[in-house]
């Protein structure tokens, strides 16, 4: 992503040393400007969003072949500009006519590649596994190929109708600038979140272990155990077990199916063992732990700078709105509250 925001500031560079009349008084600068710089934009992207996803492609050295575009029109403008701009040599006639047929078959590339990019790097978006990701690369590529698919469509436009573009063009190039300061903010914003995120899982993992050796859970175990129901029950002593040690309340989509699943007993027999123990449903008694959880991360002063909503839904929560109404409910405030009583 960092290079295709590097590809985009070098085709606004190109446009805003146009305007200036840089290319008149520096002609040198013109073997930047030639260069379809264009052809990287959507190479990025797609390199992008590859290795974002879960696709059997991600590691393939194939995926260099797509720079080959770029390669040709840099050889072929660069090798023109050499008699043109720089005058280093003159080109015979029959050589011009040969440039000047590479120089369309460039053009039509162009009208054919990108959108061809664009299209392949929407369909990769359906192998995201990660919801909020998937959201954000969702808009991404909206943006992108927003500018793209107009920027194509202007070139198209203007070589076909030979109508003035310039105009257009400077508007792109707003939108341009827009979405470099958008993917940088977002893009910050993200890789905090990132780190949040990996900081958490790890936190959860090692931070809160209880190691308790003394119960195996057997899983073939499918006759209920119909003893008394205390909190001695061996079933509710495996649950705290796969709760303290296996940290499964994580599962956002963790419910009484499958741990008794789990634990070889029925749902209904799952929810007697709960209710009667603890005097709670499951439902409150799974997110005791998981606001427990984000209760021991508040605490951490390694843990101050992190996002709350990121602890909550690594927590197992599966959104704002049900972690702060079960957080606001458990500790009578709110995790922001809770944070700032506890500093």
């Amino acid at each position: 992503m960092a290079y295709a925001i590097f590809t985009l500031s070098i085709l606004l560079l190109n446009l805003v040393l146009d305007m200036g009349g840089a290319y008149n008084s520096i002609p040198f600068l013109r073997l930047l400007d030639d260069v379809e710089w264009a052809f990287l934009l959507p190479v990025f992207l797609f390199i992008f969003i590859l290795r974002r996803v879960d696709h059997t492609t991600k590691n393939n050295k194939k995926t260099l072949l797509l720079f080959v575009p770029f390669g040709y029109s840099a050889i072929l403008n660069i090798t023109h500009d050499l008699d043109v701009v720089l005058g280093l040599f003159k080109f015979p006639n029959f050589a011009i006519r040969i440039i000047d047929i590479l120089d369309l078959i460039e053009y039509l590339v162009v009208l054919t590649f990108i959108p061809v990019m664009l299209l392949y790097s929407y369909r990769l978006l359906k192998y995201s596994k990660n919801l909020p990701e998937k959201r954000w690369l969702n808009i991404l590529w909206s943006i992108f190929a927003a500018l793209l698919f107009s920027w194509d469509a202007t070139l198209f436009i203007g070589l076909v109708f030979q109508y003035d573009i310039s105009y257009v063009l400077k508007m792109l190039a707003l939108f341009g600038t827009f979405l470099i300061h958008w993917t940088a903010y977002i893009g910050i914003y993200k890789y905090n979140l990132a780190n949040n995120k990996d900081g958490i899982q790890k936190f959860l993992k090692n931070e809160l272990l209880v190691p308790n050796n003394n119960l195996l859970i057997d899983n073939d175990k499918k006759e209920e155990n119909k003893e008394s129901i205390t909190s001695d029950n061996l079933y509710f002593q495996k649950l705290d077990l796969l709760c303290k040690d296996h940290h499964i309340y994580t599962d956002c989509t963790l419910n009484r199916e499958k741990i008794a699943e789990k634990l070889g007993i029925s749902a209904g027999y799952l929810s007697q063992i709960v209710n009667t123990t603890t005097g709670d449903n499951f439902a409150n008694y799974i997110n005791q732990y998981r606001i427990e959880a984000v209760k021991e991360m508040i605490l951490n002063s390694e843990y101050e700078n992190y996002n709350l909503l990121t602890m909550g839904l690594e927590s197992g929560f599966t959104s704002k709105t049900t972690f702060y109404k079960a957080f606001k409910k458990a500790t009578g405030q709110t995790p922001n509250e809770y944070r700032n009583s506890n500093k």
